[in-house]
C-alpha cells in the first residue's frame, strides 16, 4: 500500500474515524455514521477534509488562452473572482477529468482536480503546454483543503473561523492573504471550500470541531450528498469512455468557442446524439441498485448502474445509470438486476433532491 495521508490524518484517527483508501489517499469514510453526517450537512453544518484534491496554478501572458484550450467551458474575458465548472477532454471527446477553474487575477488561474486523477491530469496538461507562454505550477503538496457545507456554513465560517465570506456569491472566490476561500461545494447545499497551508487547515479544523457547530463528515456522506442532487463522480458518471455529452453536461461544453481539445468529437456527438446517456432510475421497491448492476429493458441488457442508494433525504431507492440512448426518455419503464432478482423501475431526472445554493 502506497496511499498518502492528508495533513489532517492524525485528527481523523483521534476522532475514531473509519479510514479507507480513496484516490491514492487514506481518507475518513465516516466518524459516527453516514446518515447522521449526511443529515448534519442537509440541516445544519458539516466539515470535510478534502485535502486529497489536486491544485495547479497557471500564470503568464497566455494563461487565459491555454486554459480555454484544455477546458470545455469558456473563460475568455472572465471577471476576476469567477469560478467555472467543466471538463478536460481527449480528442475523441472522452473525459480526462472534471474540474473547477478559478480566475484569481489577470493571467492567473487556479485549477482544482480530482485526487485519483492528479498524476494523469498533470501529465496531460503538461503535454499541451507547447506554444503557450505560461508558467505551470503543481501545488497539490502545498495546499490543504476544507469543505464547510450546510445551511449554517456562512455563519460558522464567519463566526468560528473569523473568515469574511458573506459577500461571496455562488461560484465566486477571494483571497485572504495566502488563504483561498470560495463559495462552492459538492453537496447541493450552501457552503465554502477553504484552501491554505497545512498548518492553517489544521488550525481551522480544530476550531470547527471544538465549536460543536460543525460536524466532521467523511467521504461516505460526501457521496450520498452529491448523488442526491445529481452531481457526477469521475469514474462513475464521467470517464475516458463517458463524454460530457453522454453524462448530460453539455451546458458546460461551449461549442461556440473557436477551439478546445475534443471540440470536434463532442460537436459531432451532440449533433448526432450519443449512443448512451447517463440517466436517473427510481425503483418502487426498497432494493438498492449498486454500481455495476445491469439495467434491462424487456429482459434485455441496455446498460449498467453507475451510482445507487436508498436516499437518506427522500427515502427512495434510486440510481444513476449509463444506458442505451433510445431508452433514456423520462418515464420509460426499465428493470434492474439485483443479485438473482429483477426489480422494475422508471427513468427519472438525475436530480433526486433539490439543491439549496445561495445565488
Amino acid at each position: 500500500m502506497n496511499e498518502k495521508k492528508t495533513c489532517l490524518y492524525d485528527k481523523h484517527v483521534e476522532l475514531g474515524a473509519l479510514m479507507s483508501p480513496f484516490g491514492g489517499f487514506i481518507m475518513p469514510i465516516q466518524y459516527t455514521n453516514i446518515t447522521d453526517e449526511h443529515n448534519a450537512v442537509r440541516q445544519h453544518c458539516g466539515v470535510f477534509d478534502v485535502s486529497h484534491m489536486g491544485e495547479v496554478r497557471i500564470k503568464g501572458n497566455d494563461a487565459e488562452r491555454y486554459v480555454n484550450h484544455i477546458f470545455t467551458n469558456d473563460v475568455i474575458g472572465a471577471p476576476v473572482g469567477q469560478i467555472y465548472y467543466g471538463m478536460m477532454c481527449y480528442e475523441n471527446g472522452g473525459t480526462v477529468d472534471d474540474l473547477l477553474v478559478y480566475k484569481m487575477g489577470d493571467n492567473d488561474f487556479f485549477l482544482v482536480i480530482n485526487a485519483a486523477n492528479i498524476d494523469k491530469d498533470v501529465e496531460w496538461m503538461q503535454q499541451h503546454l507547447e506554444g503557450f507562454d505560461v508558467s505551470f505550477e503543481h501545488q497539490s503538496d502545498y495546499y490543504g483543503q476544507l469543505a464547510v457545507q450546510g445551511p449554517e456554513a456562512e455563519a460558522v465560517v464567519e463566526e468560528v473561523l473569523g473568515l469574511a465570506c458573506r459577500e461571496l456569491t455562488f461560484y465566486t472566490v477571494k483571497t485572504l492573504g495566502d488563504v483561498i476561500i470560495s463559495r462552492t461545494g459538492y453537496t447541493g447545499e450552501d457552503g465554502f471550500e477553504i484552501y491554505g497551508s497545512h498548518e492553517f487547515i489544521n488550525d481551522c479544523w480544530d476550531k470547527l470541531i471544538a465549536s460543536g457547530r460543525c460536524k466532521p463528515c467523511g467521504l461516505g456522506c460526501r457521496d450520498t450528498l452529491r448523488f442526491e442532487v445529481g452531481l457526477p463522480l469521475y469514474g462513475d458518471e464521467l470517464s475516458a469512455d463517458i463524454t460530457p455529452v453522454m453524462a448530460g453536461l453539455s451546458m458546460f461544453v461551449k461549442l461556440d468557442k473557436p477551439e478546445f481539445i475534443g471540440k470536434e468529437a463532442l460537436a459531432k456527438q451532440k449533433e448526432e446524439g450519443p449512443a448512451k446517456r447517463v440517466i436517473g432510475i427510481e425503483l418502487a421497491d426498497k432494493a438498492i441498485p449498486r454500481h455495476g448492476y445491469t439495467v434491462l429493458k424487456d429482459g434485455q441488457p441496455i446498460g449498467e448502474v453507475t451510482t445507487g442508494y436508498h436516499t437518506i433525504s427522500t427515502d427512495k431507492s434510486v440510481c444513476m445509470a449509463l444506458i442505451d440512448a433510445q431508452h433514456a426518455k423520462l418515464g420509460t419503464d426499465v428493470e434492474i438486476q439485483i443479485r438473482k432478482k429483477v426489480f422494475p423501475g422508471v427513468v427519472v431526472k438525475k436530480r433526486f433532491y433539490d439543491k439549496h445554493y445561495k445565488k
